[in-house]
């Protein structure tokens, strides 16, 4: 029975470390571009697109389809580096076990 205690024990620490983590990681930032950096965001680690910045000049070109494809582009790639950055923490945490529903 004492196995069993251990592990409800260090389920509930894995499950306080995994909070603590997704509250930190709703703090944690990354940021990419698009167009040589004429269209950029900040996305966090709960994959929330926090600011999007477009460089002026390229307004200019009046462009619709462009500035749509770069945002886009910006955006995917945030949320992709976002993605990354969680999966990363998670291996950390879990020592590189993959358990189904946490990543």
């Amino acid at each position: 029975m004492k196995g069993l205690t251990d592990m409800v024990k260090q389920a509930q620490q894995l499950q306080a470390k995994m909070a603590a983590l997704q509250e930190e990681l709703g703090h944690r930032t990354v940021e990419a571009a698009s167009g040589g950096g004429m269209v950029s965001v900040m996305v966090n680690g709960k994959q929330e697109v926090l600011s999007l910045a477009i460089e002026p000049e390229i307004l200019k070109d009046e462009d619709p389809e462009l500035i749509q494809d770069l945002i886009l582009a910006a955006v995917n790639e945030g949320l992709n580096r976002s993605r990354e950055m969680v999966q990363n923490e998670m291996k950390k945490l879990t020592g590189g076990l993959s358990i189904p529903g946490l990543m």
